[in-house]
């Protein structure tokens, strides 16, 4: 049973998808990370199970996972093949880079091309939710810390990103999380899930997520190595080969295109492209 963030008649909610419709959990608290700061998922989905659903997925408005995330921890070049399309090498330890909650939408909601770039462009990846905080989290426990997975679009401004990591990855809702939280006992194994990026339908990046160079608990680890790790943190894995800047020519994301990043045993995150003028008509 997966978990949602969204917003219906009475604001910001929390539930569970039952029968492709919502069961109301927003009882147990105003958010998915204050849940997981409680305590494991297992009694909330346990309530799930009691209750009927109340809301139509057709009728509400999803919002990216953890709206409140602390922390969208980014690892850059984690697929061989992207790092060698991108001109680089397989690096050594892992590469990190953070996100902004605002430069992230849910599913369905619009992602915004910027008026200051064309070089708008697409990268598919698998995210790591947790659902325990640490620190120095050893690699043979960091698999108790993660309390599930969803989908990531961590769209980039190419340009902005040659001289500012930080502007190319985070411009206002240029990227997304979602549809939902798959709870990490439904995944037996991350590191065997296929990953699919679409553009307008057709395929752009398929890869497993074997081809991970840093696995998950290599990247917990390390992460927790520097930083105290809390419930909610998002961490996104990285994306493989087949982005928009390697191609020749160059393929970047348009207003009105369709992006789908679609993940084996979780689901598929869509988004429709708008410009920033479409954004402020809204």
């Amino acid at each position: 049973m997966n978990l949602v963030s969204y917003e219906y008649a009475e604001g910001p909610a929390i539930g569970a998808i039952k029968n492709n419709a919502i069961v109301d959990l927003t009882d147990a608290g105003p958010s998915l990370k204050q849940v997981l700061s409680t305590g494991p998922l297992d009694n909330l989905l346990a309530v799930a199970k009691t209750r009927e659903p109340t809301v139509d997925l057709e009728h509400v408005v999803f919002h990216q996972v953890i709206p409140d995330a602390t922390r969208v921890i980014c690892v850059g070049r984690n697929y061989v093949n992207h790092a060698i399309e991108m001109g680089g090498e397989a690096p050594l330890h892992p590469s990190l880079f953070i996100r902004t909650v605002q430069s992230l939408v849910g599913h369905k909601q619009s992602i915004v091309r910027p008026e200051a770039s064309d070089q708008y462009d697409y990268e598919g990846e698998l995210a790591v939710i947790l659902g325990r905080g640490g620190r120095r989290i050893i690699e043979d426990e960091a698999m108790d810390y993660v309390a599930g997975y969803t989908c990531f679009m961590d769209g980039s401004i190419r340009d902005f990103q040659a001289h500012s990591f930080t502007a190319g990855k985070n411009f206002d809702s240029s990227g997304s999380c979602g549809p939902w939280l798959v709870p990490a006992r439904e995944i037996p194994d991350p590191h065997k899930l296929t990953l699919t990026t679409r553009l307008n339908g057709k395929i752009q990046q398929q890869a497993s997520t074997d081809e991970m160079i840093f696995h998950i608990p290599r990247l917990i680890a390390y992460i927790s190595t520097f930083t105290h790790l809390e419930p909610g943190d998002v961490i996104a894995t990285g994306t493989p080969a087949g982005v928009g800047a390697a191609r020749s020519p160059p393929l970047w994301i348009q207003p009105g295109d369709v992006v789908e990043v679609a993940i084996e045993g979780i689901g598929a995150l869509v988004n429709r492209v708008i410009t920033e003028s479409q954004m402020r008509a809204i």
